[in-house]
């Protein structure tokens, strides 16, 4: 599905989980050598499986603790191009959502954008489900005021990365970069 997938244009693919993300990726290389993807990692990321994202995706959207960006950094290889990172929120205040909570975020984005071989480039939430656009643009109006208040403090980034295929339409309102639809 993937190679039919880039046949017909897409080059951006996210995965939830680690080790079928990696098996696809290799499957993949090894059918079309010739295919560019880019590879997004969308999942909660612990301390031991760094190493694996940081080796074979191009993107993490889900870093929410400067231990895993230090692994990310310490550990993608040498003569790939830095790794782009999203900082997940927890916008919600959910107890069962992982990220970073919003007042934790810029000391968090302070940390994580000196490091070598990683490229902050912005935020990711994912945040509870609503029915109601109205009520869906209020987590994504603060994802955008929480990149507007790390622009203002000099950490410039240019990715949003929020909404799926429910509140897609009320994240693009609210100037996602990238949504995610499965």
């Amino acid at each position: 599905a993937v190679i039919e997938a880039a046949e017909a244009g897409q080059r951006a693919f996210g995965e939830n989980y680690l080790q079928e993300a990696t098996a696809k990726i290799a499957a993949v290389q090894a059918q079309r050598p010739d295919l560019r993807l880019e590879w997004h990692f969308i999942g909660p990321l612990q301390s031991n499986k760094t190493r694996p994202a940081a080796e074979h995706f191009d993107w993490v959207h889900s870093v929410d603790r400067a231990k895993i960006a230090q692994r990310l950094s310490d550990q993608r290889p040498e003569g790939l191009p830095p790794l782009n990172l999203c900082l997940q929120v927890n916008v919600s205040g959910e107890d069962s959502k992982s990220g970073v909570m919003p007042a934790d975020l810029p000391a968090l984005a302070e940390a994580v954008a000196g490091l070598p071989n990683l490229k902050l480039r912005g935020l990711m939430a994912i945040p509870e489900p609503v029915g109601d656009f109205e009520e869906q643009r209020k987590p994504f109006v603060l994802m955008r005021e929480l990149q507007q208040r790390l622009s203002a403090m000099g950490i410039i980034t240019d990715t949003l990365s929020m909404g799926m295929t429910a509140d897609m339409q009320a994240a693009i309102a609210e100037g996602a970069t990238i949504v995610r639809i499965g």
